[in-house]
């Protein structure tokens, strides 16, 4: 009887081993993360599916690298050309449109550059350019910085050939960079959902925005299981298809700060 019941333990252990053992892994951006989002999202779609979510926040061309190893199960990022290279490689199975929200200019109140109430994203780069106002760069191959390469190349300006000493990279996230925008009264292009997030603003505000050109789309893709046998694909797909589902789209829709939505669901099937 006692071998009996230590048989029946064992076994009862080892499925609920097994349950637990139900994880996936998502190579993200820091604007999701730092955003608050995923903190407000992941353990809806734990409860609803029994299936634990580890993130691995990093900029959007160190995500898709993780996915190019194989280091995760989903790539859920924001840089539509990277994104379609990645696809077109064959690491990702198939892409779909999550959400979106939009970039944005920060500042000093002080503002030496004078953009404030700018609605071209252009012509506002080139003013702090022309001015030599500090400008905090990630620097990091992220969404963000991809986009705010696409911003100045628009510009016609190439800051960071000169070194000048205005243009400062300084290859980190999101939030260190407001960090050290907000310590030094310089200008940075930011997301919208890490900063209204982010608390230390100190003296900056928003001052150049609604340019369609500061549209930030995201998207999700499963790492491709052929290419990578260890991919979880099962679950991997579980997580995206309750992102794009009515009821992840919900969720995405009713993440707020201080009454404020974060991110607009957009997914189509």
């Amino acid at each position: 009887m006692k071998k009996l019941a230590a048989v029946a333990a064992a076994l009862i252990w080892s499925t609920c081993a097994m349950a637990e053992d139900r994880s996936i892994t998502v190579a993200s951006t820091t604007s999701t993360e730092q955003s608050g989002l995923f903190g407000y999202l992941l353990p809806l779609f734990t409860r609803a599916e029994g299936i634990q979510v580890k993130v691995v926040a990093v900029g959007t061309g160190q995500a898709l690298d993780i996915g190019r190893r194989g280091d995760a199960d989903v790539v859920f990022v924001h840089d539509k050309s990277a994104e379609d290279k990645f696809m077109s490689e064959g690491h990702g199975v198939k892409r779909f449109d999550v959400m979106y929200n939009d970039f944005i200019i920060v500042g000093p109140n002080s503002d030496p550059a004078r953009i404030a109430g700018d609605k071209d994203v252009a012509d506002a780069l080139r003013k702090i350019a022309a001015a030599k106002a500090t400008f905090i760069s990630r620097g990091d191959k992220s969404g963000t910085h991809a986009a705010e390469l696409r911003l100045w190349k628009e510009a016609g300006i190439e800051p960071a050939t000169g070194k000048d000493s205005w243009y400062r990279e300084i290859g980190q996230g999101m939030g260190p960079a407001l960090n050290m925008a907000s310590s030094s009264n310089a200008y940075l292009l930011s997301d919208r959902g890490t900063w209204l997030s982010f608390k230390n603003r100190g003296e900056l505000a928003i001052l150049t925005e609604g340019d369609k050109r500061l549209f930030n789309q995201y998207g999700v893709m499963l790492v491709n299981p052929d290419k990578h046998p260890n991919v979880k694909a099962k679950d991997g797909q579980a997580f995206i298809d309750w992102l794009i589902s009515p009821r992840g789209q919900d969720a995405i829709a009713g993440y707020k700060i201080g009454g404020e939505q974060l991110f607009f669901p957009n997914a189509s099937h």
